[in-house]
């Protein structure tokens, strides 16, 4: 059966995301979990960046009793590494933290990476990504670069390229109570037809099997279905 996806709206490997983090932990039912942790999608920012986020990845599933392994993969290139896939291959979670979504998917389409954790997500490993992470592995992913209209910037245009697709007509919109509504709703309005958008507020998850979705955390899912728009907040559950 396939395992648990986890989307994160921002905040990841922060503290008050463990209890969350601890929960996907148990979720594997194992006693120590093997987590790989993928930074890929900050590697256009630079080594420093990239190697920060993997530090504290590796810091904070260790200190929840996880056997922790980054998996340094920056480039389509170094997506074809045997030894990087066979960890992806032997974990009980994967987590793709933040970053640029643009070159997560490039890497993810572009070398064997992509169908690993296909792979592992059908065997039945957790799979969570926040911000940039979550938007790659659901169906469609937003893109867009930003194009100045007096003083607030209009994202236009907008595309939906394919994501990694463990769910499917899934879309993400992170960071969702960061940004004016109207301006996220003209987002969320131009997914593609059958597409439903998830905006997740920042140190907010939804983890969802089946087509099942729960929330977890302080902030809210806001479920766009075309121009229907819902509300849930912890605890609470819908189906796509």
């Amino acid at each position: 059966m396939p395992g648990p996806v986890a989307l994160v709206g921002a905040g990841e490997f922060l503290g008050p995301m463990a209890e969350f983090d601890r929960g996907l932990l148990e979720s594997t039912g194992r006693s120590r979990p093997r987590v790989v942790i993928l930074p890929t999608a900050s590697a256009v920012d630079g080594e420093r960046t990239f190697r920060t986020w993997a530090d504290m990845g590796v810091e904070h599933f260790s200190s929840l009793g996880a056997e922790v392994e980054p998996v340094l993969v920056r480039s389509a290139d170094e997506g074809h590494d045997a030894a990087a896939l066979q960890a992806i291959g032997e974990a009980d979670l994967v987590y793709l933290s933040g970053g640029h979504p643009r070159h997560l998917l490039r890497v993810l389409h572009g070398s064997p990476m992509g169908l690993a954790l296909t792979q592992a997500h059908a065997r039945g490993a957790v799979i969570a990504g926040c911000s940039a992470g979550a938007m790659a592995i659901v169906g469609r992913a937003m893109d867009f670069r930003f194009v100045p209209r007096i003083k607030v910037p209009l994202p236009f245009p907008v595309r939906w390229p394919e994501g990694l697709a463990l769910v499917d007509r899934i879309a993400v919109l992170p960071h969702y109570d960061a940004w004016p509504e109207p301006l996220s709703a003209f987002v969320a309005l131009q997914a593609p037809r059958g597409s439903i958008v998830l905006g997740i507020d920042e140190g907010t998850a939804v983890v969802g099997r089946n087509g099942t979705w729960q929330v977890h955390g302080p902030g809210r899912v806001t479920v766009w279905r075309g121009r229907h728009r819902e509300r849930f907040r912890q605890g609470e559950a819908f189906r796509t």
